[in-house]
């Protein structure tokens, strides 16, 4: 398909990012346990891969209505499963791999087939009392039709031989949703080890005892197999009372959604792989991906073995508001700047907290994206709402996988009295803002929340986000407004600090851009730095390369998709992206212009991708305060020397390392935090 702007395909950079991930996992100097969970953040990572990004283009190549861009979109089809193929075969060997080094360490994962008798005696016992009674198996054949197949789930595809020399085919789910995927078991004699089994080899090792009461068994194999299905939800636009309703409706076609990808045993017998197939009812356009006798290794994020010897040395978080003096006391003395995971995610949690508590507390106002299965975030708002403040929730009902969490929210703070408000028609609401007023001296003064990421005190243990915490009354005046935006949006608002998408984003990074082509063009300093977790957006992209023709000097980092194409002469000359992934996940966006040497630097909600710009509702705030400012610059700055993690985008994105140049090593996280605690010491 023909575009006037040259672009690397987003869905190729995704899974360029994704080896990124997997290069962790083949680092034989990352802690054990680590490359053990990022083979689960690998696994994990395509599953979504497929439910979204693959699906679009899977239906794009079915439905397209010229021959142009159906034969574009199949050939994409074509090079992301050569592609997926080609990550599958490292991600085995890198699996097995670690496999043997978790041995080196006195961990190890066994087969059913190496059990010595005092193991089998344990896997049979637990069989019998905890797994037999959760298993559900089916037979299948060519009448039947199959039953609903749950994606988030792993099942047996199992060859029964009879006694009489038929075959019967069964499926059966593996409940590893009700209990533990890893199962430890008695070590060998006198060994000082932990030695763990998987579900499915404890079923395989007792795998006739399933059917001994039914048929008359001779022989039984299972063999492993998963699908993902389209994640696209069906919603109508507009937002009304039914929006919870018409919510759980599309969840509920979520699940019977067409499947687009099958993982399977490679050793599965032709003829029971294209039954499934056709029960399945999959089709030309969807991927069948054979692999080892395991899947489903998101699991393995959640793998028991926590010795503190085998993970990453824990950094504990840095102080934030001292105890003695209220946080509203504080922030009039001066705004807050916080990192996380290196400050304590609490600066966040007790700010709430004191909203809720604080007598002179009018109101509270806050954005909910995502937030933690157990959240102190949502305890404040209705201990608020108990203490007789008027508080408002916008809860994002359509932020994606989290939307039956957030339907759970939604009903418990609509019933403990908060004023829920389901997102803005059209658009998502993606903005992460906190509103409160006090009633100070006669008038209402705001104290206001803006940052990079979601109000999740799990997640903020791991993503690097910014948040500002500040009394400036013009900025919290805009906050405040920005709600009532939410709200009711009718009418288009106007502000004087924030810049928000949909409506003015793309021109005000546009035009800053276009300043900076300016100053090039006549001689001046020019530069551009700037860091998302996507940069996808074609017209952003085009104003990019033209600013690398003008002679900006262009430095991004961008952790996972990129479709602007680097390194390449008289198209990207000027401009150098690198990617980070390390112990965490790289998250924040900055965005910082030259601007003539009076340095303009944004914090935002927003990646360069049209859905940011164009179909959501985000907010981008100034940094004005010279001491955050060089905080900010600096942990840019030690991102862009990072010469341990960092990997360079090139024109193919290869993910090659970055050449240490005879500089000292440095590796930005662990650099980051001595900085920061350096400056809380001082």
């Amino acid at each position: 398909m023909s575009n006037a702007v040259p672009l690397f395909p987003k869905e190729l950079s995704w899974l360029s990012f994704n080896e990124r991930v997997l290069q962790e996992v083949e680092d034989g100097s990352v802690p054990i346990i680590e490359r053990v969970h990022f083979l689960g953040i690998f696994s994990n990572n395509l599953d979504e891969f497929f439910r979204v990004h693959v699906a679009a283009v899977r239906r794009l190549a079915a439905f397209s209505d010229s021959g142009e861009k159906k034969e574009y979109f199949g050939k994409l089809l074509q090079s992301i499963n050569e592609r997926i193929i080609r990550l599958q075969k490292r991600y085995s060997a890198a699996y097995s791999q670690v496999l043997k080094d978790l041995g080196k360490h006195d961990i190890h994962v066994v087969r059913e087939t190496t059990l010595n008798p005092r193991q089998r005696k344990f896997v049979e016992s637990y069989f019998h009392r905890e797994v037999l009674p959760e298993l559900e198996p089916f037979f299948i054949d060519g009448r039947k039709p199959m039953p609903l197949i749950n994606e988030t789930s792993i099942y047996f595809a199992i060859a029964l031989e009879l006694d009489d020399d038929s075959e019967r085919y069964v499926a059966m789910e593996i409940p590893t949703s009700t209990l533990p995927r890893f199962v430890e078991i008695p070590p060998r004699e006198g060994k000082r080890e932990k030695v763990y089994i998987v579900i499915d080899n404890i079923i395989r090792a007792c795998l006739k005892e399933i059917f001994r009461q039914v048929v008359s068994i001779s022989k039984a194999s299972a063999y492993m197999f998963k699908i993902s299905r389209d994640a696209e939800l069906e919603l109508s636009e507009e937002i009304t009372q039914n929006t919870l309703d018409r919510m759980e409706r599309s969840l509920k076609k979520r699940k019977r959604a067409d499947p687009v990808r099958m993982a399977y045993d490679g050793d599965i017998p032709r003829v029971l792989l294209d039954l499934i197939k056709k029960k399945l009812k999959m089709g030309r356009y969807d991927t069948y991906i054979p692999g080892g006798r395991y899947h489903n290794s998101k699991d393995f994020m959640k793998f028991p073995g926590e010795s503190s010897r085998h993970r990453y040395k824990r950094l504990p978080p840095l102080p934030v508001l001292p105890k003695d003096e209220s946080v509203f006391s504080q922030l009039c003395k001066e705004d807050k700047l916080y990192y996380y995971p290196y400050y304590d995610f609490r600066a966040i949690t007790n700010f709430l907290a004191s909203a809720a508590l604080d007598p002179v507390v009018r109101e509270i106002r806050i954005n909910l994206y995502r937030v933690a299965k157990n959240s102190r975030v949502v305890a404040a708002l209705i201990n608020a709402v108990r203490n007789n403040k008027k508080v408002t929730a916008v809860v994002e009902l359509r932020a994606r996988f989290d939307e039956k969490a957030n339907i759970h929210w939604s009903h418990e703070l609509s019933e403990a009295g908060v004023n829920v408000v389901y997102g803005v028609p059209e658009l998502k609401v993606h903005c992460k803002l906190i509103s409160v007023v006090r009633r100070e001296n006669g008038r209402d003064r705001f104290y206001s929340h803006l940052g990079t990421g979601n109000f999740n005190e799990n997640t903020a243990k791991v993503y690097c986000d910014f948040s500002l915490l500040t009394n400036n009354q013009e900025m919290g005046r805009d906050v405040y407004n920005a709600f009532d935006f939410m709200q009711a949006p009718r009418k288009r608002p106007t502000f004087k600090h924030i810049i928000t998408s949909p409506f003015v984003y793309r021109n005000a990074i546009t035009d800053a851009i276009d300043q900076e082509i300016k100053a090039a063009q006549s001689g001046q300093n020019a530069e551009l730095f700037f860091k998302c977790n996507s940069l996808v957006d074609s017209r952003i992209i085009e104003q990019l390369y033209r600013a690398s023709a003008a002679g900006v000097k262009i430095r991004m980092i961008v952790r996972g998709m990129c479709s602007l194409i680097c390194e390449t002469p008289g198209l990207s000359d000027n401009i150098r992206i690198i990617s980070l992934v390390d112990k965490f996940l790289e998250h924040a966006r900055v965005y910082i212009f030259h601007n003539g040497g009076d340095e303009l630097m944004w914090l935002s909600s927003a990646d360069l991708m049209k859905r940011n710009l164009d179909q959501r509702v985000e907010v981008t705030f100034p940094i004005h305060n010279l001491e955050h400012q060089a905080t900010i610059r600096k942990i840019m700055e030690l991102q862009w020397s990072d010469n341990q993690k960092a990997r360079l985008l090139d024109a193919k994105q290869t993910n090659s390392q970055l050449a240490n140049d005879g500089r000292k090593g440095c590796r930005s996280q662990d650099a980051i935090y001595r900085f920061l605690k350096q400056r809380a010491a001082d």
